[in-house]
């Protein structure tokens, strides 16, 4: 039952990549007053099939003075990165349920630098290099800020499992009372999956598509995948943290729907960030602000006990 459950999940997941891609593209389409696909089709519902087709069948090339065997290898560790990431879906039937969900995925999450490190430097490449190490730089930034978020939220519920989000939301939801908290996880979010305005491992204005340069074909369809399913992996840990978790209705898959729009949304809305000012925000602004925040839960938990 594990392995077909999780087949399945991984399916589903595809399936979902696959119309996240289009639903993009859409978006972005209507935003910029265009139609955005629309032939392949009804309504070019069979657009990111193709798209993924034609990816496989091209021919796989790679730098001559590459590090072969790592490049060959780091679009893989990133896509099961990602598949690893998917274990962590709140199941009700108890197949595989973490009682460490959230450590599970700061486990993840800490070792998907090394993806795009590798990827990279194997490349030989000065713009995949410079890409890479703006990636890794940003995203061990904003890891800190996240996992002290987290700690906040973890206080609430006693516990890192996912399930036990749903049972002390269902009165409530935690966005209700940690409003700050709640834009910190945004802004982190968008910075954690490299994420437009937030985006310099891909800054196509001065390093060319960034540590992807190099990669064609399988390679980069592989990176594509990954950072799709991790984007709607962040969406869907957003509804579970703050925004209630009820597993049991339809109106979670809603919400999970809602956040990638806004994925969506804030890309053809907002121009790119200055990296020093990213840097900044994270180290100056959301770490300092989410210690305080903190210090004072706990704080009301240790007088909730006194009294």
């Amino acid at each position: 039952m594990f392995i077909v459950n999780y087949i399945l999940t991984i399916i589903c997941v595809l399936i979902g990549v696959a119309f996240t891609t289009l639903f993009e593209r859409k978006v972005l389409g209507y935003i910029q007053l265009r139609k955005g696909p629309n032939k392949l089709g009804f309504m070019g519902l069979l657009q990111p099939f193709a798209d993924g087709l034609k990816l496989f069948f091209k021919e796989q090339v790679y730098p001559l003075k590459s590090n072969f065997l790592i490049y060959y290898i780091s679009p893989v560790f990133m896509l099961m990165l990602s598949f690893m990431l998917w274990c962590l879906y709140p199941f009700l039937t108890n197949i595989y349920n973490f009682s460490l969900g959230l450590l599970f995925f700061l486990c993840c999450t800490g070792m998907s630098v090394y993806g795009v490190l590798l990827a990279g430097w194997s490349s030989n490449s000065n713009y995949a290099l410079l890409g890479s190490l703006r990636a890794a730089a940003q995203t061990i930034s904003y890891e800190v800020s996240m996992t002290m978020i987290m700690m906040c939220l973890i206080i609430f519920t006693f516990g890192f499992n996912f399930i036990d989000f749903m049972y002390y939301q269902s009165c409530s939801w935690f966005l209700f009372f940690s409003m700050p908290l709640f834009f910190m996880w945004l802004s982190s979010c968008l910075a954690e999956t490299n994420r437009s305005p937030f985006d310099f491992a891909e800054g196509e204005s001065e390093l060319v598509s960034g540590f992807n340069v190099e990669y064609s074909s399988g390679g980069f369809a592989f990176i594509f995948l990954s950072e799709y399913m991790n984007i709607m992996f962040m969406c869907m840990l957003t509804v579970i943290l703050f925004m209630g978790c009820n597993l049991y209705s339809i109106f979670f898959y809603i919400q999970v729907v809602v956040m990638i729009f806004w994925f969506v949304w804030v890309r053809g809305t907002l121009p790119r960030f200055r990296y020093d000012k990213l840097m900044m925000l994270s180290w100056k602004l959301f770490l300092p602000f989410s210690l305080n925040l903190f210090l004072l839960f706990i704080s009301l938990l240790l007088l909730m006990i006194v009294w």
